[in-house]
């Protein structure tokens, strides 16, 4: 079915069909299910995680100063270091040989001055990143970004759809096998997390946009390289699933606090099969509204005219 689908593009994103699929798995964790029947509308999607040169010209044009260019409130840290309530972020750092995967603060450092301009810490800066998803970015500040595009976040259900790429209960976004005829099909951990990346340093973190090949629909990225937000907010499993109605636009409507959780899907650069195996669509993650990180990023969303 995939070689007969039209992509209609447009304003950098391609036309998803709507219709109904079943969401979620029970293959493999447990916050994946139970599967439902969902319905979805038709729905314009960006092509690709939105880039590092695309979130400048929207900090250009509005001046927006993102969660991680911000000190963090300290009532929110009671008992914290103060030297540590500064701005900053939390970036990856692979430990120098095997860890335990059931302690993220062996490979997670808070790092001041790490921030989407400055990806890895002070220092660092985007060139030869352009390309690359931006990351460092709160939910505020990719909802902030798509309603300054005229667009807004996808919901869970309409990003899972959107990623299936019409070949409904396929693991991956490419079918049923992890390395479709031999290839690598997405930018996730190659070698043994995380200790050993076996990328050449080029893919060994980010990845540009359109490195690997689209899914069905013609849609970039949708597994590994960087997380995704969504407009949906956190709960343990699928129970509470409906056709959740399309938001006007995705300018939170109240306070968004460092308790908050919403929705991440998609899996990243740094999803191992023997830690993190949700480079799938089905595969969902909570995430802090406020926890920045180089591994989480955003695509946005439109309504048809």
């Amino acid at each position: 079915m995939r070689s007969r689908l039209k992509h209609v593009t447009g304003r950098g994103q391609v036309l998803v069909p709507g219709g109904s699929f079943r969401m979620g798995s029970v293959d493999f964790y447990p916050e994946e299910r139970p599967v439902k029947d969902v319905m979805v509308g038709e729905l314009w999607v960006d092509e690709h995680p939105d880039t590092n040169a695309e979130f400048g010209r929207f900090v250009k044009d509005t001046g927006h100063i993102t969660i991680a260019e911000r000190a963090p409130d300290p009532r929110d840290f009671p008992g914290a270091d103060p030297d540590l309530i500064v701005p900053g972020s939390q970036v990856f750092t692979g430990t120098s040989g095997p860890v335990p995967l059931d302690d993220w603060t062996h490979w997670w450092s808070w790092v001041p001055g790490a921030d989407w301009r400055h990806p890895y810490g002070p220092g660092s800066t985007l060139h030869g990143l352009e390309l690359h998803p931006v990351v460092h970015v709160g939910w505020e500040d990719a909802a902030a970004y798509a309603a300054w595009a005229g667009a807004r976040l996808p919901t869970e259900a309409e990003w899972e759809h959107a990623a299936r790429g019409s070949l409904g209960d396929a693991t991956y976004a490419w079918g049923d096998e992890m390395r479709a005829g031999g290839k690598t099909m997405a930018n996730t951990w190659q070698g043994h997390f995380p200790y050993e990346n076996l990328w050449p340093p080029h893919l060994a973190r980010t990845s540009p946009i359109r490195t690997f090949p689209a899914n069905g629909y013609g849609l970039y990225d949708v597994t590994g390289n960087v997380w995704e937000w969504t407009a949906t907010a956190w709960i343990d499993d699928h129970d509470a699933v409906h056709a959740e109605p399309s938001p006007s636009c995705c300018v939170p409507t109240g306070t968004v606090s460092e308790q908050d959780r919403f929705v991440t899907k998609g899996g990243s650069h740094l999803c191992a099969p023997e830690y993190c195996h949700r480079y799938r669509p089905a595969a969902r993650q909570g995430h802090g509204a406020r926890d920045t990180t180089n591994h989480v990023g955003f695509r946005c969303v439109r309504d048809p005219d």
